[in-house]
């Protein structure tokens, strides 16, 4: 959950000496400052924001020292807009896995749920004019479509807090696709579970902005959601987001194809060739080789440290063992729950199958 930028007022007013530094792609949109319609740049090259988990400031070391631009001068600097795809996603379902694993000199850029989007959603809760903030959402797009190569795509992972801007992304740029990944709802609940108190504490947080955001519409009384524990909150977020995902499946009909973190995990060669070919990037027998064996598939992607398939389901199911009757009293309740709303806990348009 992250703080808007903090307001200050635009510096380095030296456009031509901006403009040539903010120019390489190399500088990243970070922060959006709408009191003063800035935008914090910081330096972030191809190393750095692929050893960071996300792009927020305690993952980036320059984060601290940024370039505060007026808004149309950083984007008038602008001098090349790649192609730019999406990784929707409903959180804990190997999504930066996934980023991480597409992230190949010459192939595709890609980014971790970039905080400058983040910035938009905390001003829309705010009271933001959602025509201004269409705006500056678009502005920020372009800012974030640069890839480190030219004709690489860059592939942009946002955090889930911002899924409610999802289909106007995907308004602003009618070329781009959307891979709508998620985990099934009991392996989601034991992963909130085994979290602890953080776990559901970010559960309600995440209730909280879909509430705000109007996301959420499943019969409640407003009252309702105090009654709920806190599995059955992080059912309700999830359900939310599924509907959602139905929602751009339908409305996005030959753009966005919906993924199941397990089936990621258990045919990541299928899966990885699907993404290319939805994305139209351009794959052939050793690049898919390369993808299908990146260092991303055996690593923690939130720490780094080893971390195999095997290792997964042991979690999974030492989780599920240990949280058995929560888990599985609140996953018939939430089954009712979207059956009564009339939302499948499977989103359509399957990537695969």
């Amino acid at each position: 959950m992250t703080s808007h930028a903090r307001s200050t007022p635009p510096k380095n007013r030296d456009t031509t000496g901006n403009a040539t530094r903010i120019a390489d792609p190399c500088w990243l949109a970070h922060r959006y400052d709408p009191e003063h319609d800035a935008v914090h740049l910081v330096a972030a090259d191809r190393a750095m924001r692929g050893t960071a988990t996300f792009l927020t400031d305690e993952h980036l070391p320059t984060a601290a020292n940024p370039v505060v631009v007026a808004r149309r001068e950083a984007t008038a600097a602008v001098q090349r807009v790649d192609p730019v795809h999406f990784i929707f996603h409903s959180a804990y379902c190997c999504s930066t896995l996934l980023a991480r694993a597409l992230d190949r000199v010459g192939f595709a850029s890609t980014l971790k749920e970039p905080v400058i989007l983040n910035d938009l959603v905390g001003w829309r809760h705010r009271g933001g004019d959602p025509a201004k903030i269409a705006k500056v959402l678009n502005d920020a797009l372009t800012l974030s479509a640069r890839a480190f190569v030219p004709g690489e795509a860059m592939i942009i992972k946002p955090s889930n807090v911002v899924n409610a801007l999802a289909p106007t992304m995907l308004n602003l740029r009618p070329d781009a696709r959307a891979v709508l990944l998620y985990a099934p709802l009991r392996v989601f609940l034991t992963s909130i579970a085994r979290k602890g108190m953080w776990g559901r504490l970010w559960v309600r947080e995440l209730l909280a902005k879909q509430l705000a955001d109007g996301m959420v519409d499943l019969g409640f009384t407003p009252e309702d959601y105090f009654r709920l524990t806190d599995l059955q909150a992080a059912a309700v977020g999830w359900i939310a987001q599924a509907d959602l995902f139905a929602a751009l499946a339908h409305r996005f009909p030959d753009r966005v194809r919906s993924l199941q973190s397990e089936t990621l995990v258990a045919a990541p060669r299928a899966a990885l060739h699907a993404i290319c070919d939805l994305y139209a990037l351009p794959i052939n027998t050793a690049t898919l080789d390369a993808l299908e064996h990146s260092e991303a598939f055996a690593r923690n992607a939130k720490d780094g440290t080893t971390y195999r398939a095997a290792d997964r389901t042991r979690e999974q199911m030492d989780g599920a063992t240990l949280y058995a009757d929560e888990i599985d009293k609140v996953l018939i309740w939430a089954e009712a729950v979207a059956r009564g709303a009339g939302v499948a806990l499977d989103p359509p348009a399957p990537l695969l199958g």
